[in-house]
């Protein structure tokens, strides 16, 4: 199967703001960064659009996302969908884009437990698992207005905070959404919320900036306080809404992933080589361990 690609002159045509000349400029001033990949032009359309057609904020993003992929490949690695790890976190989490975007036109992400046994359960895994159906997503159908990711948190329990409090795996999930990933991060709302994700956003808070901060949306057991953000009829069948039923997504996301191997070794083959960096190399403590500019979130 051939690796999904979005029709990239279309790209060109329906956006004024995204100019040939700039995406080449990139590309150019990429292709003379030793340590970094040969990066596509359909990559360089994604970097520019996320952060907001910024030739200099995108270089910085460019360099961290391929960095921090490097960098931690217990989150970021291994992605060959017939890896065993691959295969135990489809079965446990349902994490699927819906059909609808919102009345803003941003694109939804719903994730929620399948297997509820917290030993199951693998917080890097889950990351990946985002990463790697988000990835294929922008590559199959271009940049995104906006992402807005639900986490319907039905069935979690405290053995599942303990999975998720490694403090290394939260700074990096953090750093790579607010300084990495190709992304406009517009919201996160947390539904069917338990006591402790109080205690979950307490460990958070420390790496997360102001617009992050402000961009989060905690809801009850009743999820009528989604509906200004999320309109229903974006919603599975499930939640009262038009999409198809969870378990339907479900089996279409696993076996969308299933069937894109090629992609996913393709993305593996994109790492950058710290012996060839200009400069001084870099490690985790660099990425993690100091303030630098990085790319700002782009949240409403």
């Amino acid at each position: 199967m051939s690796i999904p690609t979005v029709d990239i002159s279309k790209l060109y045509e329906q956006n004024s703001d995204l100019k040939k000349a700039d995406v080449q400029a990139l590309q150019d001033w990429a292709s003379k960064q030793p340590h970094l990949p040969n990066i596509s032009e359909l990559q360089v359309i994604l970097f520019l659009q996320s952060c907001n057609y910024s030739n200099e904020l995108t270089k910085t993003t460019i360099d961290n996302y391929f960095t921090v992929r490097t960098l931690c490949p217990d989150i970021f690695g291994n992605r060959n969908p017939a890896n065993q790890s691959v295969q135990k976190v489809l079965n446990c989490t349902v994490i699927t884009p819906l059909k609808r975007v919102t009345n803003d036109g941003y694109t939804v992400f719903l994730s929620k437990l399948i297997d509820r046994n917290p030993e199951h359960f693998n917080f890097a895994h889950h990351i990946r698992y985002f990463d790697m159906l988000e990835t294929l997503q922008l590559h199959e159908f271009g940049p995104q207005e906006g992402l807005v990711v639900v986490f319907d948190m039905e069935g979690t329990v405290l053995g599942h905070l303990a999975k998720m409090s490694n403090i290394m795996t939260l700074k990096t999930l953090l750093y790579y959404l607010q300084d990495a990933m190709p992304i406009r991060l517009k919201a996160i709302h947390y539904i069917n919320v338990n006591p402790f994700l109080d205690k979950l956003l307490a460990l958070m808070r420390p790496f997360m900036k102001k617009d992050l901060l402000n961009a989060i949306h905690i809801h009850g057991k009743s999820i009528d306080s989604l509906y200004p953000f999320v309109q229903k009829e974006c919603l599975p069948r499930d939640y009262g809404g038009q999409d198809e039923p969870i378990n339907v997504l479900h089996e279409k996301v696993k076996q969308r992933i299933n069937d894109n191997a090629k992609y996913y070794a393709y993305e593996e083959s994109q790492f950058v080589d710290e012996k060839k960096r200009p400069g001084k190399p870099k490690n985790t403590g660099d990425l993690f361990g100091v303030e630098g500019s990085f790319k700002k979130l782009d949240v409403d």
